[in-house]
């Protein structure tokens, strides 16, 4: 009896660790861990435009410190249907000066992006 219990346990488990469920809200266009607030660092959503016939996407990000606030960031865009476009874009870091403000921006050159989510974190 407590064989078959563990055995059960143990698919019960083990199912729930191969699920292939990942949601992504790409509704959400702006993910700031709560350390960058900390920092000081403020921002506004991610605006979409296009420059040179390409997807672009920008925001401004303010320190509202006293001292430089060095911060990274990433990009991630996505079609329509909510699938993230390849190729991946890497993380890139900036450096904030006190009182100051910087604009952080990427492109693709992929039609079928729709969407953007820019995730800030120290």
């Amino acid at each position: 009896m407590k064989r078959t219990i563990a055995i059960g346990a143990m698919l019960a488990l083990l199912s729930g660790c191969t699920s292939d469920r990942t949601t992504i809200d790409t509704s959400q266009s702006l993910v700031m861990e709560s350390s960058v607030l900390s920092a000081g660092i403020i921002t506004d959503k991610p605006v979409l435009s296009v420059h040179e016939g390409q997807q672009r996407a920008s925001s401004q990000l303010y320190n509202q410190q006293e001292k430089p606030v060095k911060l990274h960031y990433r990009f991630y865009w996505y079609d329509d249907k909510g699938l993230e476009i390849l190729p991946f874009e890497a993380p890139r870091t900036v450096t904030v000066v006190p009182h100051g403000s910087i604009e952080i921006s990427s492109q693709t050159g992929n039609l079928t992006a729709s969407k953007v989510r820019l995730y800030l974190y120290l």
